[in-house]
């Protein structure tokens, strides 16, 4: 690596971290208000900038969608009716939305040099009564899934699990009492996974979504039962069916010989027959001697 190329990236650190006075920051990197309040989001930079130095905020969701905030100068369209800026660099929302959880970036340019600070925003919604899907009937040994979730709430819920009323820990292995539990939770994701149910894992389960912004919400409890295979069931079905395949061949045979069913019509055989033309004299000559059959007088 060249010397030039050295000097170049120490130059540019240095006015990265404001060595040469070119700095860009904000008295809070990280901002929580809930729902439907204002808030402030601060950038300020040093005046190495220049008098004229350019200005803009750009937001990308928790999507990774970016779009501008502020673009030279001003607030673009979809927050210039609730969004202003002052101090020349801050901006200010009249109110916030869900949708505005996100990172914002505070780009400042000038005097050939560019500067930037990012702000993390947190809208605080509390969770809604979660979404809970719990099997109502498992066989033994096979895998059960139970999912629960929230689109609502923010930050991202985490979830709890209930069995009968009592939670179920996270980590069952380092619980006395759960040591031989055969299931995994997904706090995150709100999931609890049987890899082989037991009859022993029946019971009424429920699901609850809590974050900071609120209360905690709970879905419905219903009840999952395990049950063994019916081999009792099964073999039954299984006789049953053979009875009424038995029956159904009895009554055709009976039918069969009280002529109840239609018989089966006999074909003969059809004699072989050679085509001969006619003759052109008639059966008579056909044998090939003419015979006169009547005379006349002239």
């Amino acid at each position: 690596m060249s010397v030039r190329v050295l000097v170049s990236a120490a130059l540019f650190l240095l006015s990265a971290t404001g060595v040469f006075g070119f700095s860009v920051s904000t008295k809070n990197k990280e901002v929580e208000v809930k729902e439907n309040e204002g808030i402030d989001l601060t950038c300020s930079y040093s005046a190495d900038f220049g008098s004229n130095a350019r200005v803009e905020w750009k937001f990308k969701n928790m999507e990774g969608s970016q779009a501008y905030v502020v673009f030279d100068g001003k607030p673009t369209d979809p927050y210039s009716s609730r969004l202003s800026m002052y101090s020349g660099s801050n901006v200010r929302f009249s109110k916030v939305t869900r949708k505005d959880t996100g990172v914002y970036d505070c780009e400042v340019s000038g005097n050939g040099q560019f500067g930037e600070v990012r702000v993390t925003l947190t809208v605080l919604v509390p969770p809604s009564p979660p979404v809970c899907k719990i099997p109502s009937s498992v066989t033994t040994g096979k895998m059960a899934m139970l999912s629960c979730h929230d689109g609502d709430g923010s930050p991202p819920p985490t979830y709890r699990w209930y069995k009968n009323g009592v939670p179920l820990p996270a980590e069952p292995s380092t619980i006395s009492g759960y040591q031989n539990a055969t299931y995994s939770l997904n706090t995150n994701l709100g999931s609890l996974t049987y890899a082989r149910t037991s009859r022993s894992d029946s019971g009424e389960y429920y699901c609850e979504a809590a974050n900071k912004a609120g209360p905690v919400q709970r879905c419905r409890a219903a009840r999952m039962e395990v049950r063994d295979i019916n081999t009792g069931g099964i073999i039954a079905g299984v006789i049953v069916a053979l009875l009424l395949l038995a029956l159904l061949g009895f009554g055709i045979w009976y039918a069969h010989k009280k002529g109840y069913l239609p018989k089966k019509t006999e074909s003969k055989p059809r004699p072989n027959v050679v085509y001969q033309p006619p003759s052109l004299y008639g059966d008579e000559e056909a044998d090939g001697d003419f015979k006169q059959k009547s005379s006349f007088v002239v």
